[in-house]
């Protein structure tokens, strides 16, 4: 029950119908700046997120609210909002120029979030999936 209400939450009209396939395994590097602020995974259909080693020495910039805490592995069946966010909803999509059916009709988060979750107008971060 409480997973349905957390992601009933975290997902605005629009996104509901979208799915972390459970056979795929990307990384994506989220940067700030020059600094590797921390890595997001998605493997079988599982999320985790882990600062860098590097974020965790550095003092001037303060953790992500979503995760407060430095030192922890976080993990998720459902994308956390601070990532979700940066996939335009299917409105948005449908308004841009040059959008295929099949775009619209795209509901693996790992695709939306490699091809649209690049910057956001939201916050000063940088998400590359990696090489």
């Amino acid at each position: 029950m409480l997973k349905k209400i957390a992601k009933a939450l975290w997902h605005t009209e629009g996104m509901e119908n979208r799915v972390t396939p459970d056979d795929m395994q990307v990384q994506f590097v989220l940067s700030y700046s020059k600094l590797v602020i921390g890595n997001l995974f998605v493997n079988q259909g599982k999320w985790t997120f882990e600062y860098s080693e590097d974020f965790k020495k550095q003092g001037e910039i303060l953790p992500l609210s979503n995760f407060p805490n430095k030192e922890l592995v976080y993990s998720s069946e459902e994308l956390w909002p601070f990532f979700a966010s940066r996939i335009p909803s299917v409105a948005q999509l449908e308004r841009k120029a040059k959008i295929t059916l099949s775009e619209l009709s795209d509901r693996n988060e790992v695709n939306l979030l490699r091809k649209y979750g690049h910057r956001t107008i939201t916050n000063p971060y940088i998400l590359q999936a990696a090489v």
